[in-house]
C-alpha cells in the first residue's frame, strides 16, 4: 500500500469541484495555472490527485484544460473511444489502491471517432484496419440497443452515451468494483463533452 496521503476531498466535493471548473472554462474565466517551481518541486515528493478521468485521446478533449485543473489535481487515463482494457483497468486500479482517489469519471465525447467507426461495423459491417478493429471491437457491446432509425447526427450522440455507460457497468461488475460500491467512499460517474460548447454534461 502507498504512504501517499489522498487529496483529503470526498467524492462528491470532488465532483462539485470539477463542475465548477468547467462553468469556468466555458465562461472564459479559467485559471489555467502558470507552472510555479514550489508547486513542481511539492509534486516531486508524491501525487495525490483528487479525481482520476478516462477520456478519449481525441486532441480536442483535453480533461486539465476543460476542467481548468492544476498540476497534480487529475489522473489521466486517455485512449481512443475511452474504452477498457487490461491495460486501462490496471491503471484506474493503481489510482483507486494507491493515490486513493475519490472520483473517477468516464469521459465521453461529442463526434467521437472511434465510435463513430464502431456503429459503421455494427450496422454496416465496415472493418477499420486491424488493431483499430480491436479498439472498435471494445465498444461494440454496448451498441446492442442503438436505434438504427435515428438520424445519424442522433445515433452518434446516443452511441457516444451508450459507450460511456457500457464502460461503466464493466467496472462496476468488477469484484472490486462491487467492494468499492459497498464501502461507499468512492463514487464512479459517466460524462460527454460537448466539443462545440465547452460544456460538460454528467449523466445521471
Amino acid at each position: 500500500m502507498s504512504t501517499i496521503p489522498d487529496s483529503g476531498l470526498k467524492a462528491d466535493d470532488a465532483l462539485q469541484r470539477l463542475k465548477a471548473g468547467n462553468a469556468r472554462f466555458v465562461a472564459g474565466t479559467a485559471r489555467f495555472p502558470t507552472v510555479q517551481k514550489e508547486i513542481l518541486a511539492d509534486l516531486a515528493k508524491g501525487q495525490h490527485p483528487y479525481a482520476t478521468i478516462l477520456s478519449c485521446s481525441d486532441s480536442r478533449v483535453p480533461p486539465e484544460l476543460i476542467f481548468d485543473a492544476g498540476f497534480g489535481e487529475l489522473f489521466i487515463i486517455r485512449v481512443a473511444g475511452n474504452v477498457l482494457s487490461p491495460e486501462i483497468a490496471g491503471s484506474l486500479q493503481y489510482a483507486g489502491r494507491h493515490l486513493h482517489t475519490p472520483l473517477f469519471v468516464m469521459l465521453g465525447h461529442t463526434n467521437c471517432g472511434a465510435v463513430a467507426a464502431a456503429i459503421e461495423t455494427r450496422l454496416r459491417g465496415t472493418r477499420e484496419h486491424s488493431r483499430i478493429q480491436l479498439l472498435v471491437e471494445c465498444i461494440l457491446p454496448g451498441l446492442e440497443d442503438l436505434d438504427p432509425q435515428l438520424t445519424p447526427e442522433a445515433m452518434l450522440a446516443q452511441a457516444v452515451e451508450a459507450n460511456v455507460r457500457w464502460t461503466m457497468r464493466q467496472i462496476l461488475e468488477t469484484q472490486e468494483g462491487r467492494e468499492r460500491q459497498v464501502e461507499g467512499r468512492v463514487k464512479l460517474v459517466g460524462a460527454i463533452y460537448e466539443i462545440e460548447t465547452g460544456l460538460v454534461r454528467f449523466l445521471e
